[in-house]
């Protein structure tokens, strides 16, 4: 089975590079992990520096926003002139972030770095998309989860690195963290000389097996999909930005959890969205992408229905199960939309992500006011009923050509 799937995936182009796929999954992860620290320290600054839920809201929303508004610029800037090198220089920028973020004593620094730090997300996200497009080998639905899911992981390990490392350390201790900026900034280096030796490669092999050919939809087909998708996004999101931003504040004010066991139980939920970051890709190449996008948002509906009214012991399930389902439509949307819009690889991407990232932002300076004027517990009563959106996959076109599923699909059987 291993030979003949070889086999068949040389006959439609190169192999899969995998080392350059964990490369700036590693990365991702260091820059997701880096990211994830700011909420996952919300309750340490909300008392150091006396804040309330909106104001809690307003730091996630400075980050998002920044990451948000320059992603597809820059994608799009990049789309026509590739800069691989732009990777570690925006690492560089969350390095700085963090710094300040340790060093700040006013509301406003704290404003300053989190921008920083969106500003490094800005720029990694559209131009690693593009690497893991090139490093794909045609299987651009695994190559894309295999690069979230670092990510997801690294979202995953920072509510505990914040438990056991920051909480007992205070604030100043986030300064350790510049060393995996660091780090990131060399291996992302590696990256960068890859892909600019292989562009020239990429280009002629895009070229003659068509993948860059654009469905034959009309230009408000295409429009309308992509504002579908956006929908989508906006729905995954929020309620996404309920659970990583308040699902602490929620378990302490329901359960009297302690601020430890909260973040221990955050880490859970994240690491069941890393988990189907890294199953809904390959799904995607194997079933169909819109097949993914409709389970993905839709089939959690139930289950977040059911979140409110839960005690602690199927809080635990729901989550893990929310968690797992919701998180493997994003690299099947980015992918979707890729295909949908063929040739602007980092636009798409960082469109996708930035949308991702202000909507969640927007979402949670939102759900953080209605928090303040009601209780954490009916945001996540409204939060449910999110998913529901998912009916809109119904009306987005099929657009994936059977053959490249065939391939797939002859070398699994085989």
């Amino acid at each position: 089975m291993a030979a003949t799937r070889t086999e068949t995936l040389v006959e439609v182009g190169p192999k899969v590079v995998y080392k350059v796929l964990a490369a700036i999954s590693i990365c991702h992860l260091l820059n997701d992990m880096m990211s994830s620290l700011l909420p996952a320290i919300y309750p340490l600054l909300k008392t150091s520096f006396n804040l309330n839920f909106a104001q809690v809201g307003l730091i996630t929303l400075t980050y998002q926003t920044t990451a948000s508004l320059l992603q597809p610029m820059i994608g799009y800037y990049t789309d026509k002139k590739p800069h691989p090198f732009s990777l570690p220089v925006g690492m560089g920028a969350t390095l700085i972030g963090l710094i300040l973020l340790a060093a700040a004593r006013t509301f406003p620094a704290l404003l300053v770095a989190a921008a920083l730090v969106g500003t490094g997300s800005s720029v990694f996200h559209p131009e690693s998309s593009r690497v893991a497009r090139m490093a794909s080998g045609g299987q651009h639905g695994l190559a894309q989860s295999i690069f979230q899911v670092g990510g997801n992981a690294g979202l995953s390990f920072g509510p505990l690195l914040a438990a056991f490392f920051v909480l007992p350390r205070g604030q100043n201790s986030l300064a350790w963290f510049s060393l995996a900026a660091l780090a990131g900034m060399i291996l992302l280096t590696g990256v960068s000389s890859w892909a600019k030796n292989h562009a020239e490669g990429w280009k002629k092999f895009s070229a003659k097996h068509d993948i860059d050919k654009p469905p034959n939809l009309s230009t408000a087909r295409i429009t309308a999909s992509i504002a579908i998708l956006m929908a989508l996004l906006f729905s995954k999101f929020v309620y996404l930005a309920s659970l990583t931003s308040y699902y602490t504040f929620y378990l302490i004010n329901k359960f009297q959890m302690s601020v430890e066991d909260a973040q221990v139980h955050l880490f859970v939920f994240l690491g069941a969205v890393a988990v189907g970051t890294l199953i809904g890709g390959p799904v995607g190449d194997r079933i169909g992408r819109k097949s993914v996008i409709w389970v993905s948002i839709l089939g959690v509906l139930p289950f977040t229905l059911l979140l409110p009214y839960a005690n602690l012991f199927w809080t635990e399930i729901l989550s893990v199960v929310i968690g797992l389902i919701l998180a493997s439509a994003f690299s099947v949307i980015v992918v979707y939309a890729q295909e949908l819009v063929p040739g602007k690889v980092g636009m798409i991407s960082g469109l996708c992500f930035g949308f991702a990232f202000g909507v969640a932002g927007l979402g949670a300076a939102i759900l953080g006011w209605l928090a303040d004027l009601t209780s954490i517990n009916f945001v996540y009563l409204v939060c449910s009923y999110l998913p529901a959106l998912g009916l809109l996959a119904a009306f987005l076109p099929n657009i994936e050509r059977p053959g490249v599923r065939t391939i797939h699909q002859e070398g699994i059987a085989e």
